[in-house]
């Protein structure tokens, strides 16, 4: 099969590109510094040319209101792309829990995303996956300073980045689910814990405070962020740092 990976040179998407190509089908990445622009449509129609499968795997350059227009006029640019080209399946990346936080712009972007595709014409799949360990380190930065990291105690279950990639993989080379596909790590903790936890194993001396109100996740009510049952991938935390 053929997969054109829009997005397909970025954390998730090379790994994508890499299993599938591993797996005996020929994917093609492709992003901006390739050619193709999802915003003004420039390369689209040439980079879906003869794809089984398009694999969408493009993100927001913010995480403010303007991701929504980001969304709506990648999504329609690629979409119109792809039904030009025939392609049969239309796959995308979004985030467990994304319809429960309307209060965070970025969510309410993702759930369009979402929606465009389900409501389009070409059969789709969309893997909600939880929060990825490569950005705990950047969670972190946004509350800190030079003696203390302020998080909430907001329940995430963090995924490696190969773990993901393989659920996208996996799913883009089926047939088309028509819904969703969760996965998530395979440990919940306390987004306070968790910086401890990534603190301590980096030596870091800085002190985690508990603080309801830092940073995004702060929005964040109960547990919407976990999916104990989800597909639950074998990477746990400890390892990953290690």
């Amino acid at each position: 099969m053929k997969f054109a990976v829009i997005g397909g040179t970025g954390l998730i998407g090379s790994q994508v590109v890499r299993n599938l190509n591993a797996a005996g089908h020929e994917a093609v990445p492709h992003a901006q510094s390739t050619g193709v622009d999802v915003i003004s449509s420039k390369g689209l129609d040439e980079a879906v040319a003869g794809a089984d499968v398009v694999v969408n795997l493009t993100n927001s350059p913010t995480f403010d209101e303007a991701s929504l227009a980001f969304f709506r006029t990648s999504m329609e640019n690629l979409l119109a792309a792809a039904q030009r080209g025939g392609v049969g399946h239309f796959v995308i990346l979004s985030i467990i829990g994304v319809d429960r936080v309307p209060e965070l712009d970025y969510y309410r972007a993702k759930v369009l995303q979402e929606d465009i595709l389900a409501a389009g014409p070409i059969p789709y799949s969309i893997v909600r996956a939880t929060q990825f360990m490569e950005f705990v380190d950047a969670v972190l930065s946004w509350t800190s300073d030079d003696d203390t990291v302020r998080l909430p105690a907001t329940p995430i279950q963090p995924i490696a980045s190969k773990d993901v990639a393989e659920a996208v993989a996996g799913v883009a080379a089926g047939a088309p689910l028509r819904g969703i596909h969760n996965i998530a790590g395979p440990e919940i903790f306390p987004l306070d814990e968790l910086g401890r936890i990534t603190l301590s194993h980096k030596g870091d001396k800085r002190t985690v405070v508990p603080d309801p109100t830092a940073g995004m996740f702060a929005a964040v009510k109960g547990d919407v962020l976990t999916d104990r049952n989800a597909h639950l991938a074998p990477t746990r935390y400890a390892d990953w740092l290690s």
